[in-house]
């Protein structure tokens, strides 16, 4: 009896401290996020092996890290203003938006998110594709330790950098380059409300042939773009008081 309870005891101290060294490494790889560019994120990684597991010889991988100083302020804003217009102020949940998309699952068969941006970098960057209790609850984890060691401004800039805009076409230089011929820098308010249009679902929306479904979408971010007071509200970003560092 002495024996067994041995075991136990050290099997729960060793599950306790896999469980601390797990929490430990997933501050620190967040925190560093603060000053090192991911090259990669998990979805890139799935979507790859998924397209060499099929043996897609058409499978494309394009992708090249900008800051955002090297991103026309048109894109973020657009981005914001078509995803998660909260942005700026929430902890990283959009509580309303999670109420008003429950009440809708309640009497339609086709789910809808309410995913901000804080927990699209979260799933995208270290996460796996799915809907699980398990996986929100490792998502709702990752949006709390994103927001808690990163400004807004750097979280924006990742998730500009690792969204896919197109099948293998991630972030917003490769996006810029694919489909209008020319860098982030220079996307217009028209280019930049294209690629937010086809966020919610970039393979089947596509921002080289824009569907009517996407046109309206384009249209609809273009008048929350003015809505919001343009770029200008980008730099106000980090200025809100729940948000001082």
């Amino acid at each position: 009896m002495a024996q067994r309870k041995s075991f136990f005891r050290r099997l729960a101290w060793s599950i306790l401290g896999l469980i601390v060294f797990c929490v430990a490494l997933s501050v620190v790889a967040v925190a560093l996020l603060r000053w090192i560019d991911p090259p990669y994120s998990a979805f890139m990684a799935e979507t790859q092996m998924a397209a060499w597991a099929r043996h897609d010889r058409t499978y494309v991988f394009r992708h090249r890290w900008v800051d955002l100083n090297q991103v026309s302020p048109n894109l973020p804003l657009a981005v914001v203003a078509s995803e998660d217009q909260k942005f700026p102020e929430h902890w990283g949940f959009d509580v309303e938006a999670i109420e008003k998309a429950y009440e809708m699952n309640q009497h339609s068969h086709r789910v809808h998110g309410a995913s901000t941006i804080s927990q699209q970098v979260a799933k995208n960057l270290f996460l796996w594709s799915g809907r699980s209790y398990f996986r929100k609850g490792l998502e709702a984890y990752f949006t709390v330790l994103i927001e808690a060691c990163l400004p807004k401004r750097r979280i924006l800039e990742i998730y500009l950098n690792i969204a896919e805009f197109g099948l293998g076409t991630y972030g917003a230089e490769a996006a810029a380059e694919r489909y209008f011929h020319k860098p982030a820098a220079r996307l217009t308010r028209s280019d930049s409300a294209v690629l937010a249009a086809v966020l919610p679902n970039p393979e089947r929306l596509l921002a080289a042939a824009p569907s009517a479904y996407v046109q309206q979408r384009r249209d609809w971010i273009l008048g929350q773009m003015q809505a919001l007071g343009g770029p200008e509200m980008l730099d106000e970003i980090d200025a809100y008081p729940s948000r001082r560092r």
